[in-house]
């Protein structure tokens, strides 16, 4: 049986998820591969753009779209900044902790930064993680700290001026068998509630 969570969200309110999807700990520590039909570098801005079948890969972590960004700042980690494909949409994989399945997810922008292992996703975002869905205009994945954000980003609003953009979460139930990823002890996941919703900028500078 599913369990079906539905956030009533106008454009200023935001849903806090938490749910078991810690990230692969290991992937921090992996080199970041880089894959694309054309690649130019700026070595002094520390800036690379990829186009065409463009692929950024670091351990089990993985971004693939059309268009990919990836700027490098002073300590030397990675931010990446992936604009959607053929079908306008960009592609994000990562292994979960301890377990055999990944968390997916897919959005018209995806923004990864490597310092704060923090995912954003912009414009119908979607997220996967094992059976656990989400979706919204915008969702930021936290795989340290194992936490979503789910907001309506704005949304149409209908003739009357009601919001029509909803936050949605499908959670399934878990097994009595069923073990936890194994997490620091000062990280925990906090229960759903709602908060201001911070402004969501869709476009690149």
């Amino acid at each position: 049986m599913k369990k079906t969570v539905c956030g009533v969200c106008a454009s200023s309110l935001i849903v806090a998820l938490s749910m078991p999807a810690q990230a692969e700990r290991a992937d921090r520590e992996k080199p970041i591969h880089l894959e694309a039909d054309r690649m130019s570098i700026d070595d002094v801005k520390k800036v690379k753009i990829l186009e065409g079948n463009a692929v950024l890969i670091q351990g089990t972590m993985e971004l693939r779209t059309s268009r990919l960004v990836v700027t490098e700042d002073a300590d030397g980690f990675q931010k990446a900044s992936a604009i959607g494909g053929a079908n306008g949409l960009a592609h994000f994989r990562q292994k979960r902790e301890g377990r055999d399945d990944f968390t997916e997810g897919e959005a018209e922008r995806i923004d990864h930064d490597a310092r704060s292992e923090i995912t954003e996703f912009f414009i119908r975002a979607w997220v996967q993680s094992g059976l656990d869905e989400v979706k919204g205009q915008y969702i930021s994945y936290d795989a340290l700290n194992e936490k979503y954000l789910a907001t309506t980003g704005g949304g149409t609003k209908s003739a009357t001026g009601v919001g029509q953009a909803r936050v949605r979460a499908i959670i399934q139930p878990k097994s009595k068998d069923e073990k936890p990823a194994e997490k620091p002890a000062e990280k925990k996941g906090e229960p759903l509630t709602l908060k201001p919703a911070p402004k969501v900028n869709p476009r690149l500078d």
